[in-house]
């Protein structure tokens, strides 16, 4: 068969760098593809196949020919393909699965307790002390801010250390207990997420109603830009065990699914963790401390900079080793 080769190539190289991506995005974890995908995927394939016949007349090792061959190859096999693919990775799971599963579910469930908290207290303001159930957010925001105003921070003299330490074993065990209750087939994880985000939304309606949104600004972000994504870790821990119990979709056992997460369960505890020693650290000794002993400008600006720093870390972390491995295999290819 004689071919005109640079028309050939021109012709069918759209159909080659469709299959390409396709395969891309099917390599990816937890990834499905709908009835026409898969027979729009298929005729790609049997495409490629047909076009790497042709160039085998060629008779040579060509670039094409191998090139043709790798795509091909790779195709053959997600057709072919018999692994479970409900698998946990630890690194990609930490930089890559977890910063989009976590932007998911676990912020929908808090978001979602938010708007029922806020709702709830704009609907009956008396509910107020089952909503916040805490001394300090018992009296009204007027009260609380000249209180605070008006104490400067005295009454921590001499025990910060003391409260931070305390600060960080409280949030410690609801984050501990957020993800164990994930053995509930996540039924105590949502209920915890959603009720975090019930007092979140009533104490945020409760200042900003009263007329103090710079005091609850220059109070909450410092510690809880990092404390409640922490939680929000937590959560999403739980809910990664949950789906390991339950196991839909996959083909292994219920103690294989749970020992192949063992590893991320621990790191993402541990994350969080070390990201909790931090915010008790930041509200026992910056949050606590209100104007005019420092300025609310100064505390929203430095928690500004944190959640930034956070956004960063979350949105880019492992991009670059990614990245790397992607080069790779395109230069294999």
């Amino acid at each position: 068969m004689i071919i005109d080769l640079e028309r050939f190539v021109e012709g069918e190289r759209p159909h080659w760098t469709a299959l390409e991506n396709v395969l891309d995005w099917i390599e990816s974890p937890g990834r499905t593809m709908s009835i026409q995908e898969i027979e729009r995927f298929h005729s790609l394939y049997q495409r490629a196949s047909a076009d790497l016949v042709k160039v085998g007349t060629l008779g040579s090792g060509s670039e094409l020919k191998r090139y043709l061959e790798s795509l091909v190859t790779r195709a053959y096999a997600e057709i072919h393909e018999t692994r479970d693919r409900v698998r946990f990775r630890p690194w990609r799971w930490l930089t890559a699965e977890f910063p989009q599963a976590f932007r998911r579910l676990a912020v929908a469930l808090t978001i979602a307790g938010a708007a029922f908290g806020a709702l709830a207290m704009r609907l009956d303001p008396a509910a107020k002390a089952v909503l916040t159930p805490f001394e300090d957010l018992q009296v009204t925001p007027a009260e609380r801010v000249a209180r605070e105003q008006q104490q400067k921070g005295q009454e921590l003299a001499g025990r910060k250390g003391r409260f931070s330490a305390e600060l960080m074993t409280h949030n410690t065990q609801v984050t501990l207990t957020t993800i164990a209750l994930g053995m509930t087939f996540g039924a105590g994880t949502v209920a915890i997420l959603f009720y975090n985000g019930v007092i979140l939304g009533a104490v945020a309606l409760d200042y900003i109603s009263g007329g103090q949104s710079l005091f609850l600004l220059g109070w909450l972000l410092p510690h809880g830009v990092i404390e409640i994504p922490a939680i929000l870790v937590g959560g999403q821990t739980g809910l990664v065990i949950a789906y390991a119990l339950i196991g839909w979709g996959s083909r292994t056992s219920r103690a294989d699914r749970l020992r192949a997460i063992s590893r991320d369960v621990g790191t993402l505890a541990g994350g969080a963790a070390v990201m909790l020693i931090w915010a008790g650290i930041v509200e026992a000794f910056l949050s606590q401390y209100h104007e005019p002993v420092i300025p609310y400008s100064l505390k929203i600006a430095f928690g500004v900079a944190e959640a930034a720093l956070l956004t960063v870390f979350l949105s880019r972390a492992g991009s670059s080793t990614e990245a790397g491995s992607s080069t790779e295999a395109k230069k294999i290819r």
